[in-house]
């Protein structure tokens, strides 16, 4: 049986989309009443897993789902050894650096040295501002980053920004971006290798019918 991992919350409505023009249907996954967390197709050959979109990458790598789709943002901050199949294309965002709009910054460089930044997203952050030789004090949160700069605690945040309303209703404004974000279709390398042909035609489906090109790490 093939079983695929979903994230919950905006991805999955074109997540179920697209594995149903590849002939599997998760429908039922997005009825009001549904509780389930482990939803078999109606076909009786597949099943999906609806977890948070930053365990996807985890049901995949450790082979509980042979397929998955995740927001390319978690990808990169996890770092988990998997296939990234498909840039489905949905789910848009990017990743930015992010300061009080009258702070003065204009980019993320003018940023005094080992000041602090929030972000639930540390290991991108690391990674950039190693890129720009600028040491930095990173604070993890989990939630709600934007109060960093707003109670004084932090010069900046990294985080995910869509259409920008939070960051402008908090008094914030986004200075540099980091990356482009959207949500991508991944496979547990081993299972790709023993495949006989049924992971194969669900991937090239869903590439096919998108008109989607393989996306890359």
């Amino acid at each position: 049986m093939i079983t695929v991992a979903l994230a919950k919350g905006a991805l999955l409505k074109d997540s179920v989309s697209r594995f149903e023009k590849a002939g599997l249907d998760f429908s039922s996954v997005l009825e009001s009443g549904n509780r389930q967390l482990m939803v078999p197709s109606p076909c009786g050959r597949a099943r999906a897993l609806l977890v948070r979109n930053g365990d996807v990458p985890v049901y995949v790598a450790y082979g509980q789902a042979q397929l998955g789709v995740v927001g390319y943002d978690v990808l990169r901050e996890q770092q988990m050894p998997l296939a990234q199949l498909v840039d489905l294309g949905f789910g848009e965002c990017h990743m930015a650096v992010a300061v009080k709009n009258n702070s003065g910054y204009e980019r993320a460089a003018d940023l005094p040295p080992h000041c602090r930044v929030a972000s639930k997203f540390t290991h991108c952050a690391r990674s950039f501002f190693d890129g720009l030789e600028l040491p930095v004090e990173l604070v993890h949160l989990t939630g709600s980053v934007e109060l960093g700069p707003m109670t004084g605690m932090t010069e900046a945040i990294v985080d995910l920004v869509a259409t920008g309303r939070t960051l402008r209703d908090n008094g914030l404004v986004a200075i540099e971006e980091l990356f482009h974000s959207t949500a991508r279709l991944v496979g547990n390398p081993l299972a790709l290798r023993m495949d006989r042909g049924e992971l194969r035609a669900i991937i090239e489906a869903i590439r096919t019918e998108g008109n989607l090109s393989e996306g890359l790490i």
